[in-house]
C-alpha cells in the first residue's frame, strides 16, 4: 500500500494563518509589524529564487521584509557591515544572510557572518548562542527546517516520544539541530553520515527516518523499515534524463515536468520508498514550504520578545 503523503504545503499554510493574529496584535499594540532584513551577496540563481520566495511569503503574512544586496566581488566586510546595520535598527526583528556566500569572500566568511548576527534577531537559529540554548533545551530561535519537521510530525499526529529516530546527515543547519529537537521530544536518536558502517541497516531501525544529505534518490527501499515515517529534506535539481527515467515510472507526472523544463527537483529519498514507508514527505511540497513558514514564525517570535520585553 502506498505511503500516506505528509502535506507540508498545507501545514505551512496553517502555520502562516496562525501567525496573522499575532502580527495584527503587534501592529495594534506597538504601531508596527515585525521586520525581517535579508542580506543577499552575489547572484547565485538558487539563492535569488529562495530570497524572492521569502520576501513574497513574508509580505503575504504581514511581515515587513527588505533586501540588502552585496556584490559578488565585494569583500566579506561589506556583508558584515550590512549585518551590523540591521542589528542596530529598532524596526528590524530578524536578520538573515542567504547562504552560500560567494567563494571569493573566503573560507571563513560564513562563520564570521553568523557570529556577527545578534542572537535575538537570529531567525535562522545558526548563531552559537542559539545553538547552545538548543543543546540545553532552553527557549531559543531554532533552525527553521528541523523546527518545521517537528511541526509537521505534530500536526500529522505522528508520535515522537519513545520512537526510534535516525537522521542521515550531520550538518549544522539540519542534521544536528534535527537530532537535538527529536531528542528533546524523547525520541531515541541516531545520527548517520558518510562514514557510518552498514548505513542501510542502521536506517532500517528507524520509526522516523530523516534524510538530509543532499544526494538525489540516495535513500532506497533497503533503508526503510515497512511502515516507517520518512522525512525527505533534500532539494536537488537534476537534469540527467537517464537518472530521472530510472527513478520514476513511465506514467509519472514528474517525467512530464522533466520533458517540459529539462530538469526537476528531487529529494534524497528514492520515489520507490513510498511503496514501503507508512508516511512520507514529497519533494516538492513537503519540508520546503515549512522552512519558510518557520522563518516567519521565528521572526514574529523575535518581534514579540523585543517589543513585549
Amino acid at each position: 500500500m502506498a505511503a500516506r503523503i505528509l502535506d507540508g504545503t498545507a501545514a505551512s499554510a496553517a502555520i502562516r494563518a496562525e501567525l496573522k493574529p499575532r502580527v495584527d496584535l503587534l501592529r495594534s499594540r506597538f504601531g508596527r509589524t515585525p521586520g525581517l532584513g535579508i542580506v543577499l551577496a552575489g547572484n547565485d540563481p538558487a539563492s535569488e529564487i529562495y530570497v524572492r520566495n521569502k520576501l513574497k511569503t513574508a509580505g503575504e503574512a504581514g511581515i515587513r521584509a527588505e533586501l540588502i544586496r552585496v556584490a559578488a566581488e565585494a569583500p566579506v566586510d561589506d556583508v558584515l557591515a550590512a549585518v551590523a546595520s540591521l542589528n542596530a535598527r529598532d524596526d528590524v526583528d530578524g536578520v538573515l544572510v542567504q547562504s552560500p556566500l560567494p567563494a571569493a569572500m573566503g573560507d571563513d566568511a560564513e562563520t564570521r557572518v553568523i557570529d556577527a548576527i545578534d542572537p535575538a534577531k537570529d531567525v535562522d537559529g545558526f548563531t552559537p548562542a542559539n545553538v547552545g540554548l538548543l543543546v540545553q533545551n532552553r527557549p531559543c530561535l531554532a533552525a527553521c527546517t528541523p523546527s518545521g519537521v517537528i511541526e509537521l510530525l505534530d500536526r500529522e499526529g505522528i508520535r515522537i516520544s519513545g520512537a526510534r529516530a535516525v537522521v542521515i546527515g550531520r550538518s549544522d543547519i539540519v542534521g544536528k539541530p534535527m537530532a537535538l529537537l527529536l531528542l528533546h521530544r524523547h525520541a531515541t536518536v541516531t545520527i548517520c553520515h558518510s562514514r557510518t558502517l552498514d548505513l542501510p541497516a542502521v536506517a532500517r531501525s528507524a520509526d522516523i527516518l530523516v534524510a538530509a544529505i543532499g544526494r538525489p534518490a540516495f535513500v532506497t527501499q533497503e533503508f526503510v523499515s515497512p511502515g516507517a515515517v520518512v522525512i525527505d529534506v533534500g532539494i536537488n535539481p537534476v537534469s540527467d534524463e537517464t537518472k530521472v527515467r530510472g527513478w520514476f515510472p513511465p506514467d509519472s507526472p514528474r517525467l512530464a515536468a522533466f520533458a517540459k523544463h529539462g530538469s526537476i527537483t528531487v529529494g534524497d529519498v528514492h520515489p520507490g520508498v513510498a511503496e514501503v514507508a507508512g508516511a512520507i514527505t514529497p519533494v516538492p511540497g513537503g519540508v520546503g514550504p515549512l522552512t519558510i513558514a518557520m522563518l516567519l514564525s521565528n521572526t514574529v517570535r523575535a518581534a514579540e520578545a523585543r517589543l513585549k520585553g
